[in-house]
């Protein structure tokens, strides 16, 4: 009998703490790594029961969390079916085998718009019998205002040529990158880059050295982008290791010389003929499809943006709540336009969004739905309403689904392996520098679904201590629940 008093004394220690009051393994974890109190905003939902409550209607940076708001109300607003759109118009006549005018490429916000796509919508074109393209290929990013929020945008970090750090506009092909494959042996470095870019060379300017080839990046430099006439040469700067073969993407090319070098190679590859320039502006009216492309429907993208937290996936998302409205044939088409810009709307979107679930907007701030930011800020109050209505949702499935599995996929795939929330919790992650973050949904001990939230903000939290903080709390968690009335032995 002691034996059971004692188990069941010990899982008190589990059980649901006062409001303002901090899970002891968090606590301990955060004394151990020298993070005040004040550094983290935890909010811990059972139901509609407050389990852990501190310091949750503080804003904080939510990091790549703030990627629940985008991807949750884009669900809602734009539905499941929603697609991003893609196409070739023009208004000039065909005689025989040459377009007599501009051929206009017109941006929706497609998602999945890469070179094959490109490609097989020129197949089109030529498979209608065009052969020259007797004007210019105009560029048409009209879609979002302004159309280029990435011109004259100083840098987030000192990785401009990353591709988190990609700005989206609503002609994005391949997400403006190059791959490039880098395999080296004792005495050379062989490169390969896709896609091929008219008259654009790789080149490197790199030194092998002996590293460990899974430590390559220690290394990386920025590349350096050379320009001789109309050609481009991108040379790659830094160490590379012996005997090493890695893959990377990089942005290094202007986005409108990208799609032009990529045109006009794809076209001439395709048997086409084009002298004209490659220019910025608007589809008229009159202009009839020639070829176009819808991307994958909305949950599928939406997975995309929350397992790997795909930043430049998540800000056209965000854009197109501004922008965009599902069509049940086409996938989408453009709102009526106005004097506002792409992001008033959209920030307007996600507000009446909350307002709508009854969760209070005051205190959040957005900058481009990512969590890419210095300036975003929620609350756990806030983040958990949303959690909570993600729960209610007619797409709850879809945006659960989105979201990594602890211990199993996404960015969660090798955290808390040996949790009990290890494949039964969803949560996105989010990390910047001085800020950690998690937000979704855990099952504690008898299986019921909770809402977590937690952001650490501090200077005190890299190398691991803040993260460490976040999964005793996950743990704890997925350990609680358990009611003592079911475990207390009766007195024989």
């Amino acid at each position: 009998m002691f034996r059971r008093i004692a188990i069941a004394a010990a899982l008190f220690a589990w059980l649901p703490l006062a409001q303002a009051q901090l899970p002891e393994p968090v606590a301990s974890r955060m004394a151990t790594g020298g993070i005040a109190l004040d550094a983290i905003s935890v909010l811990v939902l059972r139901g509609d029961t407050t389990v852990v409550s501190h310091l949750a209607d503080r804003p904080m940076q939510p990091a790549s969390t703030m990627k629940l708001v985008t991807t949750l109300v884009g669900l809602e607003q734009l539905g499941p079916a929603f697609k991003g759109r893609t196409e070739l118009r023009a208004s000039a006549d065909v005689v025989r085998d040459v377009l007599k005018g501009d051929l206009v490429l017109r941006g929706g916000a497609d998602a999945d718009f890469s070179g094959e796509v490109l490609e097989k919508m020129l197949q089109t074109l030529r498979n209608q019998g065009i052969r020259r393209i007797d004007g210019n290929l105009v560029l048409d990013r009209s879609l979002f205002s302004p159309s280029r929020t990435d011109v004259g945008l100083p840098p987030f970090d000192g990785s401009p040529d990353a591709y988190y750090n990609v700005i989206p506009d609503a002609l994005l092909v391949n997400k403006n990158m190059l791959q490039i494959d880098m395999r080296s042996t004792d005495r050379k470095l062989a490169l390969v880059m896709q896609p091929p870019l008219d008259r654009v060379t790789l080149d490197s300017a790199m030194t092998l050295i002996d590293a460990d080839c899974a430590k390559w990046e220690d290394g990386w430099k920025q590349p350096q982008v050379q320009q001789m006439g109309g050609k481009l040469k991108v040379v790659l700067q830094g160490t590379f290791p012996k005997n090493c073969a890695k893959g990377y993407s990089i942005n290094v090319v202007d986005r409108q010389d990208y799609v032009g070098r990529l045109f006009r190679g794809t076209w001439k590859k395709l048997g086409g003929s084009f002298s004209g320039d490659v220019t910025e502006g608007v589809a008229a009216p009159d202009t009839r499809i020639l070829a176009e492309h819808a991307s994958r429907p909305l949950p599928e993208v939406v997975r995309d943006i929350n397992k790997p937290s795909d930043n430049a996936l998540a800000r056209t998302v965000f854009l197109s709540l501004g922008s965009l409205e599902a069509d049940p044939v086409l996938g989408s088409r453009p709102i009526a336009a106005s004097a506002e810009t792409t992001f008033s709307r959209a920030d307007r979107a996600v507000r009446q969004w909350m307002r709508q679930h009854n969760i209070n907007d005051e205190g959040l701030v957005m900058e481009n739905g990512s969590g890419l930011s210095r300036t975003e800020r929620i609350t756990a109050v806030q983040m958990g309403g949303l959690l909570q209505a993600g729960l209610r949702s007619d797409w709850a499935p879809e945006f659960q689904a989105s979201m990594p599995i602890v211990a199993v996929d996404g960015t969660m795939r090798r955290r808390l392996k040996d949790s009990p929330a290890a494949g039964r919790a969803r949560l996105k992650t989010g990390t910047l520098n001085n800020v950690t973050a998690v937000a979704g949904y855990v099952r504690d001990a008898a299986g019921q679904q909770c809402v977590v939230v937690a952001m650490l903000n501090g200077d005190n939290i890299g190398s691991g201590k803040g993260r460490v903080v976040l999964d005793a709390l996950v743990d704890w968690v997925a350990r609680s629940g358990v009611e003592p009335a079911t475990l207390v032995a009766r007195p024989q």
